[in-house]
C-alpha cells in the first residue's frame, strides 16, 4: 500500500521485510545541465533510498541523477517495502535522502489526526517537527499524491458529479447509484471512507463498497462495474483510462507533497545538496507524475530509464 507501513518494530525495520537491501552503484553518464553546474557534490559518498512503488522509484532516480550530474557517488538503495524501512533508513544514516510525503509524515509517523489544510503549512509543521527526528524537509514539489474519488466518463455524463459534495448529495438522493471500489486499507482509515463519509455527512451502504487491489479498481472503474474508485491523483491510469476525478471541496484528505528529506548531518556536510535538488522539485507537478508514472505503469518502461530521459528532456542534466 502507498500509504502503508511495516508491522515491524521500528529497531527491527532494517533487518526485517522492510529491510534495507544492499543497493548497487548508480552509473548514469551524466554531465551537469541546468544543475549541478561545477559539481559541488564532488567526493560525496551519498545513497538514496524510496518506498517501492512506481512514483517513489522514478522519483528516487531522479534525486539520484541529479546527485551524480553535480558530481557525486550515488547508491541505489530505492524500492524498500513500506513506509517505515525508507524513513528509518534516512533517519539513522543507513541512507541519505530520499522524497517523502507531508501527509505521510504528518500522520503516520508524528502521529498526528487533523492533517493541516494548507499544504505550505503542512510542510512547515512536517519540516518543524522532524529536526529533532535528524531530518531536514527541503521545500516541497506541487506534486500532491493524494486520495480521490474518479469514475469513468459515462458515469460523469449521466451524474455529472464534479465535487465530493455533490457525490454525498446523490448517496444521499439516489443510495444505489453511489457504488465503490476501494483498497481494504482505504475502506478502515480514518483519513479513508470513514473520514471521508463522516466529513461530507455521507452514508454509503456495505453492500455498495466492493474491496479489491489498488490496479484492479482502475479498470473496474474504468468498465463501470463501480461508479466510484478510489485513486491516486498522480496516478498514470486516470489519464490513460480517461477518468473524471471529483474535486475534495472541503478539504478532507490530507495533502501529500513530495519533499525531499535529507539526514540534516549529511546536509550539513554537503549543504549544496538543497540548491542541486531544488530545481527539479520545483518542476514536478501532478501531471508531470501522472505522465511519468504512466510510462511505467500503462507503456512498462523501467522506473530509472524514465526517470533518466525526464532529467535529459528537461534540462537538468546532459
Amino acid at each position: 500500500m502507498r500509504r502503508g507501513a511495516c508491522l515491524a518494530l521500528a529497531g527491527l525495520v532494517l533487518a526485517a521485510g522492510c529491510g534495507l537491501t544492499s543497493g548497487s552503484p548508480m552509473a548514469d553518464d551524466v554531465r551537469p545541465g541546468s544543475v549541478g553546474a561545477g559539481e559541488p557534490l564532488r567526493g560525496a559518498h551519498l545513497t538514496v533510498t524510496s518506498k517501492e512503488f512506481t512514483e517513489q522509484l522514478i522519483l528516487g532516480a531522479i534525486m539520484g541523477i541529479a546527485f551524480q550530474a553535480a558530481g557525486a557517488d550515488v547508491l541505489d538503495r530505492t524500492g524498500i517495502q513500506g513506509s517505515i524501512g525508507s524513513r528509518e533508513a534516512v533517519r539513522n544514516g543507513t541512507a541519505d535522502a530520499q522524497y517523502e510525503y507531508t501527509g505521510t509524515a504528518w500522520i503516520t509517523y508524528l502521529g498526528n489526526s487533523e492533517p493541516i489544510p494548507d499544504p505550505q503549512k503542512q510542510w512547515a509543521a512536517v519540516r518543524s517537527a522532524d529536526l529533532k527526528n535528524g531530518l531536514t524537509w527541503l521545500p516541497p514539489a506541487r506534486l500532491n499524491n493524494t486520495y480521490a474519488l474518479a469514475m469513468n466518463q459515462a458515469n460523469f455524463r449521466k451524474y455529472g458529479t464534479k465535487t465530493l459534495s455533490q457525490v454525498a448529495a446523490l448517496a444521499a438522493k439516489d443510495p444505489g447509484a453511489v457504488t465503490l471500489c476501494v483498497e481494504s486499507e482505504f475502506a478502515n482509515r480514518a483519513d479513508g471512507l470513514p473520514g471521508l463519509e463522516k466529513a461530507y455527512g455521507m452514508r454509503i451502504p456495505a453492500g455498495n463498497v466492493t474491496q479489491m487491489d489498488t490496479g484492479i479498481i482502475y479498470t473496474q472503474v474504468a468498465k463501470g462495474k463501480c461508479t466510484y474508485g478510489e485513486v491516486f491523483t498522480t496516478d498514470g491510469r486516470i489519464r490513460s483510462m480517461n477518468l473524471a476525478v471529483t474535486t475534495d471541496d472541503r478539504k478532507f484528505f490530507p495533502n501529500y507533497n513530495a519533499s525531499p528529506v535529507i539526514n540534516t548531518k549529511v546536509l550539513e556536510k554537503w549543504p549544496a545538496i538543497a540548491s542541486v535538488i531544488e530545481p527539479v522539485t520545483k518542476r514536478l507537478d501532478n501531471s508531470v507524475a501522472q505522465t511519468l508514472n504512466a510510462k511505467v505503469d500503462v507503456e512498462g518502461q523501467d522506473p530509472h530509464q524514465v526517470a533518466l530521459d525526464w532529467m535529459k528532456q528537461q534540462g537538468f542534466v546532459k
